[in-house]
């Protein structure tokens, strides 16, 4: 049983919540514009102000650790371990995919126990961050970086667009868009819409990981980025 503040940075939400014991307390998020370095300590204090929380009082601090933008993965990782440094209390790190599937199971849609999850972070051009679950949250696939075309996933899928087992597959995050139209033909691709990740469903995960002592080594811990770092050009000024 643990008081644990979660942060979520890893794409264009910024996302706060505290939870008690398994159970959400507080939440401040706002999706947009990658404005996390402004919003996050702001949205921190907020949080802890409307469960009337002090700093001290917290026993855990979790951080989405990716995959997903390198900025916002740095500045979310870096704002916990500070506070975990300063507060001397345990990081957790919570897999973002895994985070994000938890979002679409606390929806409203009917999942079987046979269909399979596949949350999907947008990357560059035709690429996502993705992993694929069963329903109850166990890898089938581990996480990669995927280029989607037409053959994409067609493991899963037979020559009718259905599936072997009669189960479906469950597209979801804002990496999913891209490959409604490339993976269409197959009747039993669902591709949902408005799922983003949250840091209200990091909460389960951060007092399952708080409770097995699954923590981080605070002075060596980074961000899983899954892939380099690469910097934009730079764009000409005109005269």
């Amino acid at each position: 049983m643990a008081l644990i503040l979660n942060l979520e940075t890893a794409t264009t939400v910024c996302s706060v919540s505290l939870g008690k014991d398994g159970k959400l307390l507080a939440l401040k998020e706002q999706n947009g514009d990658y404005s996390h370095a402004e919003n996050l300590t702001l949205f921190i204090e907020d949080v802890l102000k409307q469960a009337n929380v002090k700093f001290s009082e917290l026993d855990a601090i979790a951080v989405s650790k990716g995959p997903g933008s390198y900025t916002g993965l740095r500045i979310g990782v870096s704002t916990a371990k500070g506070l975990c440094y300063s507060l001397n209390i345990p990081l957790i790190a919570i897999d973002t995919l895994k985070s994000l599937a938890v979002g679409i199971k606390n929806s409203d849609l009917k999942i079987r126990n046979s269909d399979l999850l596949c949350p999907m972070l947008d990357a560059r051009r035709m690429e996502v961050y993705c992993a694929l679950f069963d329903n109850s949250l166990n890898y089938v696939r581990e996480t990669s970086a995927e280029i989607i075309d037409e053959s994409s996933f067609q493991s899963l899928f037979c020559p009718d667009g259905k599936t072997k087992e009669g189960n479906s597959v469950f597209f979801f995050g804002d990496g999913a868009a891209k490959c409604k139209t490339a993976m269409s033909q197959n009747e039993n691709a669902i591709f949902i819409e408005n799922i983003f990740p949250s840091a209200k469903n990091m909460i389960a995960l951060s007092e399952n990981a708080f409770t097995n002592n699954q923590f981080e080594d605070v002075a060596y811990f980074e961000p899983f980025y899954l892939k380099d770092f690469v910097a934009g050009k730079k764009k000409a000024i005109s005269p």
